[in-house]
């Protein structure tokens, strides 16, 4: 809302639809790049107990998926849904979970905290991410929320820090 003296009240627009690639923070050395995933799993199944609080339920959708940027293998990231925002179909998930929640579900991610250190690759990583598991990496933990004010999401993500950076931007 904007109030202009002598003028009256005025709703100042935004971008109502942004990038479905807005809150990626893994970029190429020399900036940018295109994201891209490859699913390597979908499992309905518990929460384990080394996850911080989120959601209502005691349950989640794990979704493990190996991540590029310009056809560039970057990271392995396993995201947690939780399972009181709706089941999860593989068949229809694409390259932006992110928009996959709006159109499947109808809710958005509206904010995100991320966590970035170091940490080991998990043992479940594909032999195609260059680093094996056990090495140390770049490390990103992430809480969502979505347009309401509990967090719905979790996420982990070990990125090779020879091909990418991890990048903030205020704007």
């Amino acid at each position: 809302l904007e109030r202009i003296q002598g003028s009256g009240n005025y709703i100042r627009t935004t971008q109502t639809m942004p990038s479905v690639y807005s809150m990626f923070r893994l970029e190429l050395p020399n900036g940018g790049g295109l994201p891209t995933a490859d699913i390597l799993s979908v499992t309905a199944c518990d929460k384990p107990e080394d996850l911080p609080q989120f959601g209502t339920s005691a349950q989640g959708t794990r979704i493990r998926r190996l991540r590029y940027l310009d056809s560039t293998i970057i990271a392995v990231e396993e995201i947690w849904l939780d399972a009181s925002a709706g089941h999860v179909d593989p068949a229809q998930l694409s390259d932006s979970l992110y928009r996959y929640y709006r159109l499947q579900f109808g809710f958005w991610i509206s904010r995100a905290e991320d966590r970035v250190s170091l940490a080991p690759v998990p043992d479940w990583a594909p032999p195609q991410f260059a680093k094996p598991p056990g090495t140390t990496v770049g490390y990103i933990e992430r809480l969502s929320w979505a347009q309401d004010l509990a967090p719905v999401e979790f996420s982990r993500t070990w990125f090779d820090t020879e091909k990418a950076l991890y990048v903030q931007r205020l704007t």
